[in-house]
């Protein structure tokens, strides 16, 4: 789309109308947004038009489309992290990463559905409904960031923006067959991301292709006074990366196949596709061996207990008594602070939001402190230093990005733990804080259902992710004669 924009053969206004038409054809089925902005989007095209025509376009992405997930603030546009207690929120300034989306001059088609406050694998916790996988409408389309992955693989939108506490851009990104990129921690800012987790939480790139991802990633990262933990370092060259790696030449690269993350629990038609994933990548030059990281067993248990009780924390602030949602109770003439607290927060907040703060407060608790949180951070410490002797002996690790292809909507809402496992394979790059990109691997034997291939990279060595991620979707592609997403079933209206 970019090029045909810098050639003239397209203008940014009849790509968005294009996208606008497509959300309106094909979203009744697919819900990935919760807000549309038409006019917005459409009066951002018409300025990036008159830019090109000026020959001064603000980036190389100036005028391409983008969906913002509703969990980045939005001056103007309503962003509720898909909660009924945030519903209607409009938000009196710009989230950092949607203020370079404008100053790039992408517009921004809308805000896509989302687990309540990302907690959730697979957007079924939305207080407005669930997201449906475009590959099978009575699918999940993965979680938390859902609507962003099903916009972008329904051709509702060519690029859209994530967030990744535990997979939540990679594991949507293996079941819709689409590109997501969980950047090194601090690599993007988070200011304006409503937090769920401090330490975890990450915005990064959900796109079609690898390059894409690294041509939007470039836009969105890099330094951010605003955001403490933000890295005061230059963004490697990811576009660069990219384009070297669609060239399909790998030789002198070590890559580890991570023994804790496969086997046992992981579907056999998603082993498959990685197999084949690795075979590719040895005939492209790579030396595959396999490596282990002990303490990545206990990583979900760990990521379950410290998310848990940064959410808690961070949810402390939906009281009612600044903005969003206010209930008062029944019954009670001259309630309480504390009552309308509790009232407000049992109608505003869904069951998992619920069990996730009670999870998190119990843990902080008095007593229990050292003996879960504190006993959690020690093991995260452990799954930090797997990482950095894994990385002493290659260059990235490899796994498949989720066990098993998409469930069916409601299959695993009654048990949580089993909805939980979904992350496996993802949280360890959370917990340390390092990059990984999930890259489309094929579509499973037992159901056509798409599988993902995840690569994760040392902290702030994102660019080596771009290079394996593209060697693999051009090798894959070459095999498929064309993008996966050609093999998806086609809704009517979709702006292919």
């Amino acid at each position: 789309m970019a090029r045909a924009l810098a050639a003239g053969e397209t203008t940014s206004v009849e790509l968005t109308r294009a996208a606008l038409d497509a959300i309106a054809a094909v979203d009744g089925l697919v819900h990935a947004y919760l807000h549309v902005d038409a006019e917005g989007a459409l009066a951002q095209a018409a300025e990036s038009d008159a830019r090109r025509a000026a020959g001064t376009p603000a980036s190389a992405l100036d005028g391409v489309p983008v969906a913002v997930k509703d969990v980045l603030a939005t001056t103007g546009l309503p962003t509720t992290c898909g909660s009924k207690i945030l519903e209607g929120w409009l938000p009196p300034y710009d989230a950092t990463v949607v203020a370079r989306l404008k100053a790039a001059g992408l517009p921004i088609l809308g805000k896509t559905n989302m687990d309540e406050f990302a907690m959730g694998s697979s957007t079924e916790h939305s207080a407005y409904g669930p997201t449906h996988n475009p590959w099978d409408l009575e699918r999940i389309p993965g979680g938390s960031g859902g609507g962003s992955a099903a916009a972008v693989a329904s051709f509702q939108a060519p690029l859209a923006l994530g967030t990744d506490t535990g997979g939540s851009i990679r594991q949507p990104g293996a079941v819709t067959g689409t590109v997501g990129v969980k950047p090194t921690y601090g690599g993007v800012s988070r200011y304006g991301l409503v937090a769920m987790a401090n330490s975890l939480d990450q915005v990064g790139p959900v796109t079609r292709t690898v390059l894409d991802a690294a041509l939007l990633h470039e836009i969105i990262g890099g330094h951010d006074p605003l955001d403490s933990t933000s890295v005061d370092q230059p963004l490697p060259p990811l576009v660069e990366a990219a384009r070297q790696g669609a060239a399909g030449d790998l030789s002198g690269l070590k890559v580890g196949v991570i023994t804790e993350l496969s086997g046992e629990g992981y579907q056999a038609g998603v082993l498959a596709r990685f197999q084949e994933s690795l075979e590719l990548l040895t005939q492209a030059g790579a030396e595959v061996v396999e490596v282990s990281c002990p303490h990545f067993v206990h990583a979900l248990a760990t990521y379950y207990l410290v998310m848990p009780c940064e959410a808690s924390s961070n949810l402390a602030k939906f009281d009612a008594m600044r903005y969003g949602l206010r209930v008062l109770p029944e019954g009670v003439e001259s309630p309480s602070a504390e009552e309308v607290m509790r009232a407000t927060r049992d109608a505003g907040f869904g069951d998992e939001v619920k069990r996730r703060i009670i999870l998190g407060t119990y843990a902080l608790s008095s007593g229990y402190y050292d003996a879960y949180y504190g006993t959690a951070q020690r093991v995260r410490t452990l799954i930090s230093r797997d990482f950095e002797a894994a990385f002493e002996k290659v260059d990235v690790l490899v796994s498949p990005t989720a066990p098993t292809t998409a469930f069916k909507l409601g299959e695993k809402l009654d048990d949580p733990l089993a909805m939980y496992l979904n992350d496996l394979a993802t949280i360890p790059a959370n917990l340390a804080g390092v990059p990984g990109i999930s890259v489309p691997s094929g579509l499973a034997d037992e159901d056509g259902l798409p599988t993902g291939f995840q690569v994760l990279a040392p902290a702030l060595a994102d660019d080596r992710l771009y290079r394996v991620g593209a060697a693999l979707e051009a090798a894959l592609e070459a095999q498929w004669g064309g993008p996966l997403l050609d093999k998806a079933p086609t809704l009517e209206g979709a702006a292919r």
